[in-house]
């Protein structure tokens, strides 16, 4: 039998040996060591907690955290070191996020150490601040006898004080310090002698600032209210549930994610909202904190290390109702975590680009399933892996079909850019664009102006007949190099630049260089009377810039928004009623197989601005490929179209969602370590698998940046049906890292991946 002792009146298990994962520097050491639990601190030990114990030969004093308790040990007890005690600095860590973090490491290939960095990002307690008030003690009669008594003795200091106390009781310790300029042992005198008293508390730094008003819930359609309904159904079953809402651009998902977060609340549930983008941080946080009041934090890369730690001690202590961030927030400690709703669930940016290369939506359905949980995705334009797991019935699909005002989707032309080439307009902005650009502004209308680029682009295309420059095997854009080669970073084909389009002949063949500067010149210059606000990379790199810029022009202080990717994510402006999408190909034309689905996303999610107030809207999309399907269904809205024609690409060539990729890069300081490095591995996975049917490996070739940092990067690609069967593949890839003494090359793993390396 084993042992017992009593908590509360109830038996619990007494449990003697705990594994504990060594938080040390070294990342190969990721495997937990066994610790005896000492009698003193016999049935306080819980998984997830932050301990001292000997480590190493020199039983070095170390933290650790606690991964799991047994009562068994793995190797002689009486050899077994003793955990020291119970780390009162740090913070508690939840089991959990632990267990997340060892399903992270052998999901997506990472030591636990990358893992538990990523799930505990605050480890270390950071000293609150503190507040210091000054307490009269007297009455005002005794008080006015202390000013006489100090009067007299020309304490001028004191004097000061009694006034300001003879008006007020209770008075802060800054005040007097910093507006009254009176030194601290004059304080400290009058409270020895009894007059005052000086108290200080801690309290926890929040980084939402009040935000004035409250608004009640508004009426939900009838459809928004069934979908409400039947997630809390599922919940209230206990049905843990992964749903996706399709609705399209301005149909009111931001209300059913409020609709249902109010109920898990008045059930005493807490909500994680995850949203693609640091710039939609104000406008969500601003609807739920206007809903839920002073429960509602954030939680993203803005913050100070002391502001992280307090939003995550309060929603440990149950202080919080619901947090908003970007991916990071999923691992907020929640006690009572009732549904994580992920907001644009299509967006690249849940997909970490560090190790280790987790996905926002698997991991969120991983820790929904050890909090009995539920899962939201909600997006206009899904992933295709959400939309063919919720068309195969793995997912709850609701669809919202019709826009909350009442209004209809924005009107949409296509413009040709071949054919303003040939009419003799070299301008950024085609007739149409231009055109609608003055109709709006002398109307006192906004406008949206997206460039869809990231960087500089490195495809080649034709600019008199749109033809792109591709791989003849993997039906990429080659990628242009410094030394005059086209390369497809897939399977490592290389051609030399021709001077003359293969297609027309034309010597218009070059590359896209454009970016929100010059927009924003160029919109100067035909528009000098317009006020115009840029919003990327270079204009947000300040704390509250975001804000700042979106305030401003949701207040009206500008006509015209210029920007990348982060102004067509959610955003909401009534009067904004015309979007000029400006060279729509640049996304169409990347060395990625998702190129099609991310210009249907960006055109689509673009689109979406315009119209969203009780005036209708109007697009314009300008483009060398009008011709190509992912435009096509992008100027009609037509989301069902585009995954049919998309997934059946898929299918065909056996990319995700159809099959699974697993991507390894190798780094090395000499060109040829790595590609030897990854030669040995696909050599081994061949020997171990055979021709076994459904295997495809790719590679090794150059990566898509072939030498950062005066350090070569290679690639290698496997490809199969069974997710599973990648895991099993990395799982042996580390293996025979360890065989052959391959510890510090440095190789990653990234399964399904958004972005080439």
């Amino acid at each position: 039998m084993k042992e017992q002792f009593v908590h509360d009146g109830q038996p619990v298990q007494k449990e003697r040996y705990a594994d504990i994962i060594v938080d040390i520097s070294h990342e190969k050491v990721d495997r937990p060591f066994q610790y005896k639990i000492p009698a003193a601190l016999s049935g306080q030990i819980v998984p997830g907690m932050r301990v001292r114990v000997p480590f190493g030969r020199g039983n070095r004093d170390t933290t650790g955290y606690v991964v799991d308790l047994c009562e068994e040990a793995d190797y002689p007890a009486e050899k077994m070191k003793e955990i020291t005690c119970i780390d009162e600095k740090g913070a508690t860590v939840e089991s959990d996020l632990i267990k997340t973090a060892y399903w992270m490491k052998s999901h997506y290939g990472s030591t636990v150490i990358n893992a538990l960095k990523t799930v505990i990002p605050v480890k270390h307690k950071l000293k609150q601040p503190e507040k210091k008030k000054i307490t009269r003690c007297v009455d005002t009669r005794e008080l006015q006898r202390q000013i006489e008594v100090c009067e007299k003795k020309h304490q001028r200091a004191k004097v000061r004080v009694l006034y300001a106390l003879l008006e007020e009781e209770i008075l802060p310790y800054a005040l007097l310090r910093e507006k009254l300029n009176i030194a601290a042992p004059t304080l400290n005198s009058l409270e020895k002698q009894g007059i005052i008293t000086i108290e200080t508390e801690s309290y926890y730094r929040n980084p939402v600032r009040r935000i004035s008003g409250r608004e009640q819930a508004k009426a939900l359609s009838e459809r928004q209210q069934f979908i409400v309904e039947d997630v809390m159904n599922d919940y209230r079953l206990g049905r843990p549930f992964v749903s996706l809402l399709h609705g399209i651009t301005g149909s009111g998902k931001t209300e059913v994610y409020l609709g249902i977060i109010e109920q898990m609340i008045a059930m005493g549930k807490q909500a994680i909202v995850l949203i693609p983008e640091i710039a939609l941080t104000y406008q969500t946080l601003l609807r739920f904190y206007k809903r839920f009041g002073d429960r509602v934090s954030v939680m993203n890369s803005t913050l100070s290390m002391g502001e992280k730690y307090d939003q995550m001690e309060r929603a440990r202590r149950g202080e919080l109702d619901v947090i908003i961030g970007p991916r990071s927030a999923l691992f907020t400690p929640f006690p009572a975590l009732g549904i994580i709703v992920i907001d644009e669930e299509h967006e690249n940016s849940y997909k970490s680009e560090s190790m280790p290369r987790y996905h926002a939506r698997e991991t969120a359905i991983q820790i929904a399933s050890l909090k009995g949980a539920g899962v939201l995705l909600g997006s206009a334009t899904p992933s295709l892996e959400a939309y063919y797991r919720a068309a195969k019935g793995e997912y709850k699909l609701y669809r919202l079909n019709e826009r909350l005002t009442g209004g209809c989707l924005p009107r949409v032309y296509t413009v040709d850019l071949r054919e303003e080439l040939k009419n003799g307009n070299r301008s950024i902005f085609s007739r149409k664009l231009k055109e609608l650009m003055e109709e709006r502004l002398a109307a006192g209308e906004q406008i949206m102006l997206f460039l869809n680029r990231r960087g500089y682009a490195g495809f080649i295309s034709c600019r008199a007949c749109g033809h792109v420059m591709k791989c003849p095997h993997c039906d990429v854009s080659l990628s242009e190099h410094r030394n005059g080669m086209l390369i497809c970073h897939y399977c490592g084909h290389e051609e030399k630049k021709t001077k003359l389009c293969p297609s027309c002949g034309s010597k218009y063949l070059l590359g896209f260089k454009a970016g929100t500067q010059q927009i924003e010149e160029a919109v100067h210059k035909e528009f000098p009377e317009a006020a115009v606000l840029r919003m990327d990379a270079d204009s947000t790199r300040k704390k509250e810039s975001y804000e700042q810029i979106l305030s401003a022009f949701a207040d009206g202080k500008a006509d015209i928004l210029v920007g990348t990717q982060m102004i067509v994510k959610g955003h909401d402006f009534p009067n904004v009623t015309l979007v000029g999408i400006l060279a729509a190909d640049l996304s169409l034309n990347q060395n990625d197989y998702r190129a099609g689905e991310r210009t249907f996303q960006l055109l689509t999610q673009a689109a979406g601005r315009a119209g969203r107030g009780e005036r209708p809207g109007e697009v314009v999309i300008q483009t060398y490929q009008p011709e190509h399907y992912s435009i096509i269904h992008a100027a009609g809205q037509d989301y069902e179209s585009f995954y049919e024609e998309e997934i059946t690409y898929r299918e065909l060539l056996q990319y995700p969602p159809a099959a699974h990729m697993l991507a390894v890069m190798s780094t090395a300081k000499e060109e040829k370590q790595g590609e030897t490095v990854l030669n040995g591995m696909a050599g081994c996975i061949r020997d171990r698998f055979g021709p076994e049917k459904g295997l495809y490996i790719i590679g090794p070739a150059p990566a898509a940046v072939s030498k950062i940092n005066d350090l070569y990067r290679h690639t290698l690609y496997f490809k199969h049906s069974d997710y599973e069967k990648l895991v099993q593949i990395k799982d042996m890839l580390e293996t025979y890292m360890k065989e052959h003494d391959l510890k510090n090359q440095n190789v990653q793993f990234d399964f399904d991946p958004m972005n080439t390396f």
